[in-house]
């Protein structure tokens, strides 16, 4: 064992029998290494990354590696999940040096952690080639090193700044942007002409409540392609629920089998809205089969849920194979399906189009169910009790095989994301239990994971919170609160959503550029502070302080937050060249290009609340008081005698209503 067998990690521990010396990243490592005056191997995955593994079974696990690590560096193991800041930071380093970035992260760094080599997944020879390399020009003529050290320091410090915001004539043009957009789309499979293909929810969020507001009938059938072309492939686990990460093909068919939390919970949103919009049975099936996927295998016990599950699993033959847990032999479904195997082939494709290979088939679907009822001359009903008979079949028969291994942490941010994704589900199918699992969660977060003290843990595992949050905690728990009280008007989860909102101007801002640090300003001097811009798969964490700042600025009427607000949007807007890096921004645009709040009153508010949101809301903030309020956005609003409905649009107010029928042609 090496000394990462002290850590809660699931991805160190994985790494603790390793005959390389691995530690974990402190100042007492770095301390170590400019003592010994040795270079740095800081290796950084995380748990269910497959090239991750290959690379430790291929290099970290064999002796010879581990005699020249040992001998001539310190070597560091990171969680990417734990530290996301080193991990933007070095990954940053190594495509400044490579134009490419990916996990495993592999960097070679002077003894105080700058970074000078660095890439990706590497074949052992080659490592061992690259390290052998480093180290001799290291010994042979250190100042060179350095210098190059010194060269790359300032490029990544350029990178993790805000860019200079560009003047603009009149308001963002997001017609144009979103028509530039299109040209990526895959107008066939839906999601962008590309493989691996990443399902990217806030864009389809953003392009989703854009295209209803603009009357795009071509962008929202391209997110109803996309939703339902993802819902019949491989990528949705339809036998119990819950999305894998991403698909390797253009068909949504074959996934990278892991499944994380973030991508789940935010999916949960996009599919609540279109459900929304559309009553779309699918989508109500995507909804129950994912919150029943994360409540059956993520839960935590304590009212949290762990971060994912890994692709990789044991098959038949005892191997660890990705995909095991997940596929099937024809001669499998056979068996499981019996007299009804014909119209299940027809139905999951176990044929060329739904093979996969090495005789295992990942089930995909290429037709309503409709149209096969109607090809098979019988009732949709009949067909769709004989799917959910089958799919019970499959789970029964799946749960006695080996599963996949579980990372369970469990994640400030990706748990706030869970929060808005019930929320979002209860709003759209009236399940109260939703609600009560979002209550839960929050419930969780401030109990183990926050300290009037010390403020968010970014981490916990084992009855334990670790390592100090980081922007996105906060700005995504924020974000998680304000909308706890949305969906029950409950203004303590607005007080603590502006405390910690206060805590973040103080100890996230830079006062300079008015954006927000990721990590703590007080942190390693040698690790430059990012600020985080583009939204990726995870929203960037000030697109998210942006929005909290806009209800939080309009709640309490304070004119610091709304001005931070619309400065940042205006300064990411204003050098947005193509759109799907900054969809999270673009949200915020819809509403900041004709502000729009509905302030509801009275005793039957949060009952009127709950049927406004039920509605698919584009670019309206909804904000309910159903008791005598102390928030300046209700001063002089409210009557215990009488429910009333105050629009505002551009800071002017219309009469108030006693009625909602008012708002039934109003687009919000």
């Amino acid at each position: 064992m090496n000394e990462l067998s002290s850590e809660s990690s699931p991805y160190l521990l994985q790494h603790a029998q390793n005959p390389i010396h691995w530690k974990s990243w402190q100042p007492a490592t770095l301390q170590q290494a400019q003592e010994q005056n040795k270079l740095l191997v800081v290796s950084i995955g995380y748990s269910t990354c497959h090239w991750c593994h290959v690379m430790e079974h291929e290099s970290f696990e064999t002796d010879e590696v581990a005699q020249l690590m040992n001998r001539h560096f310190v070597s560091i193991k990171i969680d990417r999940e734990e530290r996301p800041d080193l991990d933007a930071f070095y990954m940053k380093a190594v495509q400044l040096m490579t134009k490419q970035g990916g996990w495993p992260l592999n960097v070679v760094c002077l003894p105080n952690g700058s970074p000078i080599w660095g890439g990706t997944y590497f074949p052992k020879d080659h490592w061992i080639e690259s390290l052998t390399q480093l180290q001799q020009l290291y010994e042979s003529d250190a100042d060179q090193v350095r210098e190059f050290a010194t060269q790359l320091h300032e490029g990544i410090t350029l990178l993790s700044g805000v860019p200079d915001s560009k003047p603009k004539d009149g308001a963002l043009n997001q017609e144009a942007l979103v028509a530039k957009w299109k040209k990526s789309f895959d107008w066939e499979y839906g999601g962008y002409s590309r493989a691996p293909k990443f399902m990217m929810p806030n864009n389809l969020d953003f392009l989703q409540k854009y295209a209803l507001l603009n009357g795009d009938e071509s962008v929202l059938n391209y997110v109803d392609l996309t939703l339902t072309k993802m819902a019949w492939g491989g990528l949705f686990d339809t036998v119990l629920g819950g999305f894998s990460r991403y698909s390797v093909d253009h068909q949504w068919h074959i996934p990278h089998f892991e499944k994380m939390l973030y991508d789940n919970a935010q999916l949960l949103s996009v599919y609540a809205d279109a459900y929304k919009r559309t009553g779309n049975g699918l989508y109500r099936e995507c909804l129950t089969k994912t919150i029943r996927f994360i409540e059956s295998d993520w839960s935590n016990g304590e009212g949290g849920f762990f971060s994912a599950l890994d692709a990789d699993s044991l098959n038949s033959a005892n191997q660890l194979v990705e995909g095991a847990y997940y596929s099937w032999t024809k001669a499998e479904l056979q068996q499981l399906i019996g007299a009804d195997f014909p119209l299940f082939e027809q139905l999951f494709n176990i044929n060329t189009f739904g093979y996969w290979e090495a005789d295992q088939y990942v089930l995909i679907q290429n037709q309503t169910l409709e149209q096969l009822a109607a090809d098979n001359d019988m009732t949709l009903v009949a067909l769709q009790q004989k799917k959910q008979l089958w799919e019970e079949r499959l789970l029964a028969a799946r749960i006695q095989r080996p599963s996949p291994r579980l990372d369970d942490k469990t994640l400030t941010a990706w748990n706030a994301l869970l929060i808005k994704g019930y929320l979002d589900a209860y709003s759209a199918l009236d399940c109260d239990a939703y609600l009560v699992k979002a209550r839960e969660i929050g419930a969780f977060l401030l109990d183990k994971l926050w300290s009037e003290e010390t403020g968010l843990y970014h981490t916990y595992k084992d009855g334990k919170a670790s390592i100090p949050g980081f922007l996105d905690d906060y700005a995504l728990f924020i974000a998680a609160l304000i909308a706890l009280y949305e969906h029950s008007l409950e203004e303590a989860y607005l007080k603590q959503a502006k405390q910690m909102t206060d805590y973040c101007l103080d100890a996230f801002l830079d006062v300079e550029n008015s954006f927000f640090h990721f990590s703590k300003l007080s942190d390693n001097p040698i690790i430059t502070h990012s600020i985080e811009i583009e939204d990726n798969v995870i929203p960037s964490s000030n697109s998210y302080m942006a929005q909290n700042l806009i209800k939080l600025g309009i709640l309490y009427e304070n004119a610091h937050y709304s001005q931070l607000a619309k400065n940042m949007v205006a300064t990411v807007t204003s050098q947005i060249d193509y759109a799907s890096a900054y969809s999270n921004w673009l949200l915020a645009d819809l509403y900041l290009a004709a502000p729009t709040e509905l302030a509801i009153t009275g005793p039957n508010a949060l009952k009127e609340v709950l049927q406004i949101r039920k509605r698919l809301l584009c670019k309206t903030l909804v904000f309910g008081a159903n008791s005598a309020s102390t928030l300046a956005f209700f001063q002089h609003r409210y009557d215990a005698g009488q429910t009333a409905f105050y629009l505002c649009q551009n800071q002017s107010c219309q009469k108030p209503e006693t009625d909602a029928a008012f708002l039934e042609n109003q687009m919000l």
